[in-house]
């Protein structure tokens, strides 16, 4: 793509960071729309926008065509994870939500995986019709997001008050279950009221800067996984391949830790349970030597499933601290901004192509203080007394 686009190491990495840029402008303003115009039609709204967008990604052919295209897929993938677990509110009690967030988190970790095994398959299309593999990866993989739209819009249920597939006495048993720890379709927008006493209850900034220290390591994954792995000695194809395990033992223990962590009650705790997991395993990356690949290889499996297992109880937690329905929308967008677009953007940075020979120990050392710092966090008690 590089080559292609005629980019350098330096203008490729800002073009990736673009992205987070449009991601943390909309966090907020998407989840307002989200609940002024309906999940279902904001969301297949936001699918089919960014589908489109990253099959465009397919034809770009310079720098700033990159650039630009990337600002607009942050724009409008923006919404999606912080939308999603706003709508889970709506659906599911507090002890019920970490898990059904892991699902869609770990679906994501399940993807990359997918994207890694995808990868591998489109490097065996390359120049078919004359196009390279790279562009038929964008092509293919915005494909589906653009055909899953269209379900969500006819399918997706908005809230159980509307919904016409439960009955009477179902969508009543919704409201009493919901009544205390749930929020409500019918409840108003969001006020300047509702956003000052969020805005201003300081104990949530806690809750923001954990999402912050451990979205450098989920974001710097996400982008860097196929170049450590081919750090490890593995090249090409096969680095595409071996980038699978590790998302997909993420997928299983992230949703092993949130299931647990709502079981007991104890999500703060899971959350730093899995952080120190997985820091542990950074930080042994980083320490050993550039060579001992076997064992390199390992640790990145050992902090990738504690870096993402972390994350769904550390949502859960949150939202079991907010009572109102606007006050949810409006912490749960902030978290994700503040962590999701501020926080991924030195991930973009740590891991540099020049230590490659060296192991990367400035991207393995970055995310393992990153992730010891969640576990420190997640056991602080004024966080407990929201």
């Amino acid at each position: 793509m590089q080559t292609e686009t005629h980019t350098t190491n330096h203008e490729f990495t800002i073009a990736l960071m673009i992205f987070l840029v449009g991601y943390f402008l909309f966090e907020v303003p998407s989840n307002i729309l989200l609940k002024k115009f309906r999940p279902s039609r904001w969301l297949a709204f936001l699918m089919c926008s960014w589908g489109l967008i990253t099959i465009g990604i397919g034809g770009v052919s310079s720098f700033a065509q990159i650039t630009g295209v990337r600002f607009l897929l942050g724009v409008f993938e923006a919404g999606l994870f912080p939308g999603l677990v706003y709508y889970l509110t709506f659906w599911y009690k507090t002890d019920e939500r970490s898990v059904r967030v892991a699902f869609i988190l770990a679906s994501a970790t399940l993807a990359g995986a997918f994207g890694g095994a995808i990868a591998y398959g489109v490097g065996h299309i390359n120049q078919v019709r004359g196009l390279s593999g790279w562009r038929w990866l964008f092509i293919l993989e915005g494909i589906p997001s653009v055909l899953s739209s269209i379900f969500v819009w006819f399918i997706l249920p908005d809230y159980p008050e509307t919904s016409k597939w439960l009955s009477e006495d179902e969508k009543e048993l919704a409201a009493q279950r919901l009544a205390v720890d749930g929020s409500k379709g019918s409840a108003s927008s969001l006020t300047w009221e509702d956003a000052k006493e969020t805005l201003l209850d300081w104990r949530l900034y806690g809750h923001y800067a954990i999402y912050f220290a451990v979205s450098l390591p989920f974001s710097s994954l996400s982008l860097f996984t196929p170049s450590i792995v081919a750090g490890l000695g593995y090249q090409d194809l096969h680095a595409q391949l071996l980038t699978v395990p590790p998302w997909a033992i993420a997928y299983v223990v992230s949703i092993l830790t949130a299931w647990s962590g709502d079981h007991f009650n104890a999500r703060g705790l899971h959350c730093a349970a899995a952080a120190a997991v997985g820091g542990a395993g950074f930080l042994a990356s980083a320490l050993l030597p550039p060579t001992a690949y076997a064992s390199r290889y390992g640790t990145l499996i050992v902090g990738t499933s504690g870096a993402f297992a972390c994350i769904p109880p550390m949502l859960g937690w949150l939202t079991s601290n907010m009572w109102s329905t606007a006050s949810i929308g409006l912490a749960v967008a902030l978290n994700v901004s503040i962590g999701a677009g501020l926080g991924q953007m030195p991930g973009v940075w740590i891991y540099k192509a020049e230590e490659a020979e060296h192991g990367y120990p400035t991207g393995h050392g970055v995310n393992a203080a990153m992730l010891f710092f969640v576990t420190i966090e997640g056991t602080t008690p004024r966080l407990y007394a929201l």
